[in-house]
C-alpha cells in the first residue's frame, strides 16, 4: 500500500507542479507580459485565471478517480485475484497516455470553458477593455499550453509508475507463482512518442510564440524595443520548455536501454536467474519480454542438462557398481553422507549440488582397475595397492573429458584429493591441512566411515559406534578436525542414519 500512496502521491506533485507552471506559469506571463493592463484589469484577469484553474482541478479529479480505480482495486479486495492484477498492471502501463488524454481533455475545457465564458461576460460589463478576437487567441493559446503540458506530464508519468509496475509483478510471483507481462504489446509506439515530442515539444512554444506576437503586436506596434524585450523573455521560457522536454524524452528511451545492458551483463557472467522488469509501454515492452523469454528458455535448458549430466554420472556410478557387487550402493551413501557434512557446514545449494555429484563419482577410478585387483578377497601386495592409489588420477582424467558444464574443476577436485590425509601422508599428491580442497576433506570423511561400516568378502562391516570412535580419535592426522567432527555429531543422532540408509 506504501507503494500505491507513493505512486499516487508522485502523480498529484507532479500535476500540480505541472499545472501550476503551465497555467500559472506560462499561461500568466504570456497574458500579463502580452497585454497591456490596468490595475483592475489585472485583479479581474488573476480572478479568472483563479476560478478557471479551480473548476479545471474539481473536474479532473473525477477523471482523475475514473483512470486510477483498476489499480486501486488491488489495495481495496478482501481476496486478491490473479486478474485484478493483471488489469492493474494494464492500466498503469497505459497511465502515461491517459494523463495526456486526461490534460488534453477535462483539464482543457475545465480551464478554458470557464476562463472564455468569465472573460466575455467582464468584456461585456467593461471591466476588461480587451478586443473579443483576443479571447479566440487564448483559447488556441490555452490549446498549445495544455499540449506543452502534457508532454511533459507523459514522461513523468512514465517514471511514476515504475516502482509500483514491480510491486504488482512481485505480487502476481509470490501469491500466484504467475508473471505479469503485456507480452510484447505496446500500449504506445516509440515512433508516436517521437512526433508527439517534436509537435508538443518544438512546434508547439513556437506556434505559442508566434500567437503571442501577434497579439503584442497588435499592442506595440511603435515600440520595437519594448517588444524586443518581451519576446527575449518568450524566447528563453520556450527554450527552457524544449531543453527540459527533450531531456525527458531522451531518458525515456536510455533507461531501458542501460537495463537491458545490465540484464545482458548479468547473463554474460553466469546469473541467470534474474529477469529483467517489464517497465515499458512501448516497443521496449517487446524487447524486455523477449529478453525474460529468452532467460526462461536458458533456464529451462540447463536444468535438462543438469538432469542429463545427473542422469550420466548415475549410469557412470551404476556401471562401478555393476563391476564390483561388494561395494554396490557405497557411491550412493558416501554422497549422502557428504551432503548431511556440506549442510550441516554451511554450503550453498549450488555447493551441495557439486558435492554431491562428485562424491558419486569418487571412485569412477576404478573403472580402470582390473577386476583381478578390484575383487581381490585377500590382502593386496604393494604392486597391486599401487595400482588401486591410481584411482583417483584415472578417476579425474574421465571426468575431465566431460565438456560443457560448468565448475567441474570442483567436481574433479573431490575425485582426485578424497584419499589425501590431513596430516600429508595420503594419496595421489601427498598434500596435507587446508591445502586439500574443501571437497576432497568431506568426502574423505563419508568415504571412510561406510568402507569401514559395509560388509566384504573377507570381514563384516565395522558396528557405527567403533567407526565413529576412530573417526574422532582421526582428527587432525587422517581427517579434517571440523569436517569429522560434524560428521561424529551428526552420525549419532539416529535420525540423520535413517536419511542414508533410507
Amino acid at each position: 500500500m506504501e507503494t500505491f500512496l507513493n505512486f499516487r502521491k508522485q502523480l498529484l506533485h507532479n500535476y500540480i507542479l505541472g499545472s501550476t507552471l503551465a497555467v500559472l506559469g506560462v499561461g500568466g506571463v504570456f497574458i500579463f507580459l502580452t497585454l497591456t493592463l490596468s490595475a483592475i484589469e489585472f485583479i479581474v484577469m488573476a480572478v479568472i485565471l483563479g476560478i478557471s484553474f479551480f473548476f479545471m482541478i474539481i473536474i479532473e479529479y473525477f477523471a482523475f478517480s475514473k483512470d486510477i480505480k483498476p489499480i486501486l482495486k488491488v489495495y481495496e479486495e478482501d481476496s486478491l485475484s490473479l486478474n485484478t492484477l493483471r488489469i492493474a498492471f494494464f492500466r498503469l502501463h497505459s497511465f502515461p497516455i491517459l494523463t495526456f488524454k486526461r490534460i488534453m481533455g477535462p483539464h482543457l475545457i475545465g480551464l478554458s470553458a470557464p476562463a472564455v465564458v468569465l472573460s466575455i461576460f467582464f468584456i461585456h460589463i467593461e471591466l476588461l477593455s480587451i478586443p473579443f478576437t483576443f479571447v479566440f487567441f487564448a483559447m488556441i493559446g490555452a490549446i498549445l499550453v495544455a499540449g506543452m503540458h502534457s508532454i511533459i506530464e507523459f514522461f513523468l508519468t512514465i517514471k511514476a509508475i515504475q516502482p509500483l509496475l514491480k510491486e504488482l509483478s512481485k505480487t502476481a510471483e509470490k501469491r500466484f507463482n504467475e508473471s505479469l507481462s503485456l507480452e510484447g504489446k505496446s500500449v504506445i509506439s516509440i515512433k508516436r512518442k517521437f512526433q508527439l515530442s517534436f509537435l508538443y515539444i518544438s512546434v508547439f512554444p513556437i506556434l505559442l510564440f508566434g500567437l503571442a506576437t501577434q497579439v503584442k503586436l497588435d499592442i506595440l506596434r511603435s515600440s520595437v524595443q519594448s517588444y524586443w524585450s518581451w519576446a527575449a523573455l518568450i524566447i528563453l521560457i520556450g527554450l527552457a520548455f524544449a531543453y527540459f522536454g527533450s531531456k525527458l524524452l531522451f531518458l525515456d528511451v536510455h533507461q531501458p536501454i542501460i537495463q537491458l545492458q545490465n540484464s545482458m551483463k548479468n547473463i554474460q557472467q553466469g546469473n541467470l536467474t534474474t529477469k529483467t522488469a517489464e517497465l515499458y509501454s512501448d516497443e521496449f515492452a517487446g524487447l524486455v519480454s523477449g529478453f525474460n523469454h529468452m532467460v526462461d528458455a536458458i533456464n529451462s535448458r540447463d536444468k535438462q542438462n543438469q538432469l542429463m549430466f545427473e542422469s550420466f554420472l548415475e549410469s557412470l556410478s551404476a556401471a562401478l557398481d555393476a563391476r564390483d557387487p561388494y561395494t554396490a550402493g557405497h557411491s550412493g551413501r558416501v554422497a549422502a553422507y557428504s551432503f548431511l557434512i556440506g549442510e550441516k557446514f554451511g554450503l550453498s545449494g549450488h555447493e551441495l549440488s557439486l558435492l554431491k555429484k562428485s562424491a558419486i563419482l569418487h571412485d569412477i577410478g576404478k573403472i580402470g582397475i582390473s577386476d583381478k585387483i578390484l575383487q581381490k578377497d585377500g590382502k593386496l601386495s604393494d604392486e597391486e595397492f599401487a595400482e588401486i592409489k591410481r584411482h583417483p588420477v584415472i578417476g579425474a582424467n574421465i571426468v575431465q573429458q566431460v565438456q560443457g558444464f560448468t565448475d567441474m574443476d570442483a567436481v574433479i577436485e573431490g575425485i582426485m584429493f578424497h584419499h589425501e590425509r590431513y596430516d600429508g601422508r595420503g594419496y595421489p599428491k601427498g598434500i596435507s591441512g587446508d591445502t586439500i580442497p574443501l571437497f576432497g576433506r568431506i568426502i574423505a570423511v563419508a568415504d571412510a566411515f561406510d568402507a569401514m561400516t559395509s560388509n566384504r568378502p573377507y570381514r563384516r562391516g565395522m558396528a557405527f559406534d567403533k567407526a565413529l570412535t576412530i573417526i574422532e580419535n582421526g582428527r587432525g592426522s587422517q581427517w579434517d578436525p571440523e569436517f569429522a567432527s560434524i560428521f561424529v555429531e551428526l552420525m549419532r543422532e539416529p535420525v540423520n542414519v535413517q536419511k542414508v540408509i533410507s
